[in-house]
C-alpha cells in the first residue's frame, strides 16, 4: 500500500489551512514525504503536517527547493520538483515532516540563457522566493551580507490577534500626515526610549504624537532592503542605504526595526504598533517602491527575480539592458500580467495581514509606464488598485514622477481613487514665502486646493500638500541654507537637489545672531500655518515640529547618524515651536471650512475667494505682489457660519489690510499671528488691522 497523508482535495486551493477531507499517494524525495501542493498559493505556506511551496516561472525549465538548518549557508537536502507537479508554469509541492521553526528555504531555477533576449537563468544561484513573508539574515542592522548573497526565506506563523480593532478610516480632508523614518525617528539616545530605531521605539512615542495631534503616521520603507547595499566609508564615516528604497521582498518587513528577533513569527512588532495607533484614532501608512527592486542593472546582485524571470519583471530594451526610470539601475515591468498581480497581491497582503490603511508610492509614474517604457494612457495596474474590493477603503497616494523625467503631478491616471504629492504646492510655497516676484497668485491658488489642478477632474481631495519631506531640507533647514551641504554623502557635493527654494535669513548655516533665529523660527511659523490653512491634505516630515536639523544635507539617505536621526534634544530647546504646531493643528481641525467644502458659502460670501490689501480682487496677482489673502467661508452644520480669511505678507515691511465687510451680528477676530510665538485670539478693532513683514496672520468671524 503506497504511503498517504491526509489532504484537503480541490478546496486547498483557495486556503493555507485546508480540512482533512481524504488521502492522497505520497511520492518520496530526498528523505521527505511530498505531493502536489496548492497552486494558487503563492510562497510558503504552513499547514497541518507540512508546508506547501509554491513558485512560477514562465521561462524556467525546472526548479529546486533548498532546505537549510537555520543560519546556515548551505542546504541539507535539495528537492527538484518533478515535472508532474507542474501545471502550466507553475511549480508547487507539499513537504511533509518539516518543523517550520526550524528551516530556512531558497529556490535554484534553470533555464536558457540569452541575455540580449533578457534570458539569464543561473541554476547554481540561491534565489529568494519572491513571495517571502520574512527573509533571514536580516534582524540586526549593518551585520549583512553585501549585495544580499544568500538571501533565504523563512515560513511565517500568523497568529496575531487583532481582536474587534475597527479601522479610522478618516476621510482624506480630515488626515494631518506625519512622514518618519522608523529608525531614524528614535535611535539618537536623546529619545530616552527603551528600544530605539525600532518600531517598539515608535509605540513608546505614540503618547507624543497624539499630543502634537497627527492622526496618520506614514513610514518610510519597511520592506526587507539591504541597508548593507550601499555600505562605504567617507572621513571615517560608515554610509549605509539607510532610507531603504531598494526592495529585496514586497512581501516581508524589515526585522532590523524590530526590538527583538521574531523567529517565523516576523511582523508581529509591526502589527502591534499598527494596532496601538489604529486604537489611538491615528492611520499607518506605508511607503512603498514598487518602480525597481534591489538587484540594479547588470552589474547588481542576483538574488530573486532576475532568476526567475528576468524578461518579465523588469523593463529591457531590445537588446536586453536595463532601463532606469527609476535612476537605480532597473526598472520593473509594473504592467506586465504577472507584475502586475504580485503588486495587487502585494498590496492586498498588507492590508489584510497588517491592516495597513494606506500607501505612498515611490517615483509612481513609473507604475504607468508600458513594457517599452512609454506612459500609457489608462494603466491596468493603477486602474486595478483603484477598484479593487480589498483596497477599497486604504489610502493610495502617488508620487506622481520618476527619473526618467515623466511629471505628472495634476494629472496622474486616478479614477478619482487616487491622491498626489502636490510638488507644485511645495515649489510655489517655497518662493512665495521667501518673497520671490510673481509667486502670489500660485500659492493663492496652491492654498484654495489647486483648484487650477484638479476641479476640472473633480478630484477635490487630491492633493497632499507639503513643504517639507525626506527627500530635501527639513523645515529649519529650509531658512538656515541657501545651498546644499552634502560632501558627507562622499560625492563631492554634486548629489541632492539644486532647486531647494530655501532662504538662510542672512547667514549660512547656524547662528548666535538673535535677529536671524526669530527671523528663522518666524519663516517656520509662516510655512506651518500656511500648510495648515490649505485645501488638501497636509503632511509634514518628523522632527519639523522641533526645529530638526540636517546641517544643511538635503541628501541624507546614506546617513546612519544624527545627520538622519532626531535630535529629542531640540524638543525642549524649541518647545515654542512644537506648542506652535499643536494650536495650529488643533485649529485646523477646528474649522471645518479650511479642510472642505461646507455648503455654498454663508454670509453672503462664495466658498473661496481672493483679497488684496483691500477686500475682493477683480484680477489676478500680478508679478509684483507679496501679499495674498485667501478667505474661506461655509456653513457647518453644528457651529454655524464659519468664515476664516488667511492673511500672508512676504513683503519685508508691515502691511495695514483692510478685511471684508461682515454681517453686522459678526466681527472680526485674529486666531493667528506668526509674528509671535505665543497664540491668543485678540478681537478686531474695525475693518482694518496691520500684518507684520514677513508673517502670516489669520482672522475668523464670530
Amino acid at each position: 500500500m503506497p504511503n498517504t497523508a491526509p489532504i484537503s482535495g480541490e478546496a486547498a486551493v483557495h486556503t493555507p489551512l485546508p480540512r482533512t477531507i481524504h488521502l492522497v499517494p505520497l511520492d518520496r524525495i530526498a528523505g521527505f514525504d511530498v505531493r502536489p501542493g496548492f497552486y494558487e498559493i503563492n510562497g510558503a505556506a504552513a499547514i497541518p503536517g507540512g508546508v506547501s511551496f509554491t513558485v512560477h516561472s514562465h521561462g524556467a525549465t525546472s526548479v529546486e527547493l533548498l532546505l537549510f538548518h537555520r543560519e546556515q549557508d548551505e542546504p541539507f537536502a535539495v528537492l527538484p520538483f518533478p515535472q508532474h507537479y507542474r501545471i502550466g508554469n507553475v511549480y508547487s509541492m507539499i513537504v511533509f515532516q518539516l518543523n517550520i521553526e526550524e528551516f530556512e528555504y531558497a529556490y535554484r531555477v534553470d533555464g536558457p540563457y540569452d541575455p540580449k533576449k533578457g534570458l539569464i537563468f543561473d541554476k547554481t544561484k540561491y534565489l529568494l522566493d519572491p513571495y517571502a513573508k520574512a527573509v533571514t539574515g536580516q534582524s540586526q542592522w549593518g551585520a549583512k551580507s553585501p549585495f544580499g548573497q544568500h538571501y533565504k526565506a523563512r515560513v511565517v506563523k500568523d497568529d496575531f490577534d487583532w481582536a474587534d480593532m475597527p479601522q479610522p478610516l478618516i476621510p482624506m480632508e480630515d488626515l494631518i500626515i506625519y512622514e518618519m523614518h522608523v529608525r531614524g525617528f528614535t535611535k539618537d539616545p536623546s529619545s530616552n526610549t527603551a528600544h530605539p530605531g525600532t518600531f517598539s521605539g515608535i509605540m513608546e512615542k505614540l503618547d507624543y504624537l497624539t499630543q502634537l495631534g497627527v492622526n496618520a503616521i506614514e513610514l518610510m520603507p519597511i520592506f526587507e532592503f539591504d541597508e548593507m547595499q550601499d555600505y562605504r566609508e567617507v572621513d571615517g564615516n560608515i554610509l549605509y542605504n539607510y532610507w531603504g528604497y531598494s526592495t529585496v521582498s514586497f512581501f516581508a518587513p524589515n526585522t532590523s526595526y524590530t526590538a527583538s528577533t521574531e523567529y517565523n513569527r516576523e511582523g508581529n512588532e509591526l502589527k502591534q504598533l499598527i494596532q496601538a495607533c489604529n486604537q489611538r484614532g491615528i492611520e499607518v501608512y506605508l511607503d512603498v517602491v514598487f518602480n525597481h527592486t534591489a538587484e540594479g542593472n547588470e552589474k547588481g546582485p542576483f538574488f530573486s527575480f532576475k532568476g526567475f524571470d528576468n524578461n518579465i519583471y523588469y523593463l529591457l530594451t531590445p537588446d536586453g539592458q536595463y532601463y532606469n526610470f527609476s535612476g537605480c539601475g532597473n526598472t520593473m515591468n509594473c504592467n506586465h500580467p504577472i507584475v502586475r498581480q504580485m503588486i495587487l497581491d502585494c498590496l492586498r497582503y498588507w492590508v489584510t495581514t497588517y491592516r495597513v490603511n494606506g500607501f505612498r508610492f515611490d517615483l509612481a509614474s513609473i507604475l504607468g509606464r508600458s513594457e517599452d517604457g512609454s506612459p500609457m494612457g489608462a494603466p491596468p495596474l493603477l486602474q486595478s488598485l483603484a477598484f479593487d474590493p480589498i483596497l477599497g477603503n486604504v489610502k493610495l497616494i502617488a508620487e506622481a514622477w520618476d527619473a526618467g523625467g515623466l511629471y505628472q503631478v495634476g494629472t496622474f491616471p486616478s479614477w478619482n481613487r487616487w491622491a498626489e504629492w502636490n510638488g507644485r504646492y511645495r515649489d510655489d510655497i517655497r518662493r512665495y514665502l521667501k518673497g520671490d516676484e510673481g509667486c502670489a497668485q500660485w500659492a493663492a491658488l496652491r492654498i484654495a486646493g489647486s483648484q487650477d489642478m484638479y476641479a476640472s477632474q473633480g478630484r477635490v481631495n487630491a492633493s497632499v500638500n507639503f513643504i517639507t519631506c525626506h527627500d530635501g531640507f527639513p523645515l529649519w533647514d529650509l531658512y538656515c541654507y541657501n545651498e546644499k551641504h552634502n560632501l558627507a554623502n562622499g560625492w563631492n557635493n554634486t548629489d541632492g537637489a539644486n532647486d531647494n527654494n530655501s532662504w538662510n535669513c542672512g547667514a549660512e548655516g547656524e547662528t548666535d545672531s538673535p535677529e536671524i533665529n526669530a527671523l528663522r523660527k518666524r519663516m517656520c511659523r509662516n510655512a506651518f500655518a500656511l500648510l495648515m490653512c490649505s485645501r488638501g491634505t497636509p503632511m509634514f516630515l518628523a522632527g519639523d515640529e522641533f526645529c530638526n536639523t540636517q546641517f544643511g544635507n538635503n541628501n541624507a539617505y546614506c546617513q546612519d547618524n544624527i545627520i538622519s536621526w532626531l535630535d529629542w534634544n531640540r524638543l525642549e530647546q524649541n518647545r515654542d515651536m512644537f506648542q506652535f504646531f499643536q494650536y495650529m493643528i488643533a485649529f485646523r481641525k477646528h474649522w471645518r471650512v479650511l479642510r472642505t467644502q461646507t455648503g455654498d458659502g454663508s454670509c453672503g460670501f462664495p466658498d473661496v475667494s481672493f483679497h488684496g490689501a483691500a477686500p475682493w480682487r477683480d484680477r489676478p496677482f500680478d508679478g509684483h505682489d507679496r501679499y495674498i489673502g485667501v478667505m474661506f467661508s461655509g456653513w457647518e452644520r453644528d457651529a454655524g457660519p464659519q468664515v476664516v480669511y488667511v492673511a500672508s505678507n512676504a513683503w519685508w515691511e508691515d502691511l495695514t489690510v483692510t478685511l471684508p465687510q461682515l454681517p453686522a451680528s459678526m466681527h472680526w477676530v485674529k486666531a493667528v499671528d506668526t509674528w509671535t510665538a505665543e497664540q491668543s485670539e485678540t478681537p478686531v478693532n474695525g475693518m482694518q488691522a496691520v500684518v507684520r513683514e514677513r508673517s502670516v496672520a489669520v482672522f475668523v468671524a464670530k
